[in-house]
């Protein structure tokens, strides 16, 4: 009998395990050399298997957060009811929404010359199915979604355009929904899977892949 293939790798799963590292380093595990090559090990790995044996080590299990890489995320909470954001406003001006709050089964993200960054991976949802529409004109949004829930995109742009990155879009089924709606006039909005890094993790995420990608060419 063949071989079962190892499981490959997807950009979600690299990003994962380069957290887990980047929080072992943090908590002393890891001195600044081990940390650096881990690093581009993670974002060369071809496997999972391969990333989990270069956490294997550092992760200290039963801590939430410390799920293994690949494994299912958890569920986006739902506590049905009245309230949640409505209206996400920025005209000439931005909006930032991060950390817990909670979101309207029909929500409207609108900017006007402006922009927003909408991190939703703490949200909680009003309702099994919610629908967010982000209108962007002269200007954008940003949003961040978890990495378990089902999300849904349709898209409309003239002299812009939209960047959706969000790998399976439904990776819990019976679970919620989200449905994005983006609107685009000379501007654009993007939808991302997981966690919005800091100013200073996108630097170090950017030089990591560099470094991986002139490994990869034995430089």
């Amino acid at each position: 009998m063949a071989e079962t293939p190892e499981l490959r790798a997807s950009d979600a799963d690299r990003e994962r395990a380069a957290e887990l590292l980047r929080r072992a380093g943090g908590e002393g595990r890891l001195d600044v050399d081990e940390l650096g090559e881990r690093l581009n090990q993670a974002f060369a790995a071809r496997t999972r298997a391969e990333l989990e044996a270069l956490v294997a080590d550092v992760v200290v299990g039963g801590h939430a957060g410390d799920r293994p890489v690949g494994a299912p995320a958890a569920r986006v909470p739902v506590r049905a009811g009245e309230g949640g954001a409505r209206w996400i406003v920025s005209i000439l001006s931005g909006s930032d929404r991060r950390g817990h709050w909670r979101l309207a089964p029909r929500a409207t993200s609108l900017n006007i010359m402006g922009g927003s960054d909408l991190d939703l991976n703490e949200v909680e949802l009003a309702a099994e199915r919610t629908e967010l529409r982000v209108i962007a004109i002269m200007g954008g949004a940003e949003i961040h979604v978890p990495e378990g829930l089902n999300v849904e995109v349709s898209e409309f742009s003239l002299m812009g355009g939209n960047d959706i990155k969000l790998g399976p879009q439904r990776p819990d089924p019976g679970g919620p929904v989200l449905h994005v709606k983006l609107f685009s006039l000379m501007g654009g909005s993007a939808v991302k899977r997981g966690r919005r890094l800091t100013r200073e993790e996108r630097r170090a995420a950017k030089q990591e892949r560099r470094e991986a990608r002139r490994l990869e060419r034995g430089e």
